[in-house]
């Protein structure tokens, strides 16, 4: 099994314009991803895909390699798909966010395997449990699966409902690691982007609204996605104690 990372990431986000950019504990938060990326055993190579020259030229300084897509790509997986076509085929091709600056090794470990166990699934999906403060966030995607651990839907809006009145429900957020196969991928390149899926600006909603199966693995290790500028707030506070970036520093 070849097994590559491709790290989407552009700039010019609605709610983050300089994000790939920005400080964290003196160094961009693509160079942190891409670094904890490259500490993951199982992945043979980690790239960045970009359609921005100035991307291209931070991850070359650092000494990562680099991909320049067109600038027209629907979703970040649809980017990632563009890029995988242009470097040597893989088995298995991981589409991890570039604002997962906190991204553990063994959550990538975690989340590719059930795809070397079934490699008919579509995609995989990392979960973890959230309060309700937390779940109210629109920037979080939520979502809620069958009895089989496969997804039914994602959504920004805190799902299940409250409806009942309980305030114990569970709810899951969405981790920012999504591994495909290598059909899968150039499947969902293929399928038209769909209604939910424009609506809440969700990639996985192109599959679940096709009908593909995504499987969802729950976990407890915490990271924190960078979704506007006050989240680096926390994660440069988290990341001041985390002795994985003394691996890469």
């Amino acid at each position: 099994m070849r097994i590559i990372c491709i790290i989407p990431a552009r700039l010019g986000s609605y709610r983050f314009m300089e994000k790939p950019f920005a400080d964290i504990c003196g160094k961009p938060m693509i160079e942190h991803v891409y670094k904890r990326a490259s500490l993951c055993k199982m992945l043979d190579e980690v790239y960045v895909a970009t359609p921005n020259q100035e991307i291209v030229d931070v991850v070359e300084g650092f000494g990562g390699k680099a991909i320049m897509t067109s600038d027209n790509a629907r979703r970040a997986s649809d980017r990632v798909a563009e890029a995988a076509s242009k470097v040597a085929e893989a088995d298995i091709i991981v589409n991890l966010q570039g604002d997962e600056p906190l991204v553990f090794p063994e959550l990538i470990e975690m989340v590719v395997q059930p795809l070397l166990e079934d490699m008919s699934l579509a995609n995989v999906n990392l979960a973890r449990k959230v309060d309700y403060e937390e779940a109210i966030n629109v920037h979080e995607v939520k979502l809620v699966y069958d009895l089989n651990h496969d997804a039914i839907l994602f959504s920004r809006e805190p799902i299940p409902s409250k409806f009942m009145g309980d305030k114990k429900i569970p709810y899951y957020v969405q981790g920012g690691i999504f591994p495909f196969t290598k059909a899968s991928l150039q499947d969902y390149t293929k399928l038209e982007s769909t209604p939910l899926e424009i609506i809440e600006s969700i990639d996985m909603l192109r599959f679940v609204e096709n009908g593909r199966k995504i499987r969802i693995v729950e976990t407890e290790l915490e990271t924190y996605s960078v979704d506007i500028p006050s989240d680096i707030e926390k994660v440069v506070r988290v990341m001041k104690n985390d002795k994985l970036k003394d691996l890469y520093y």
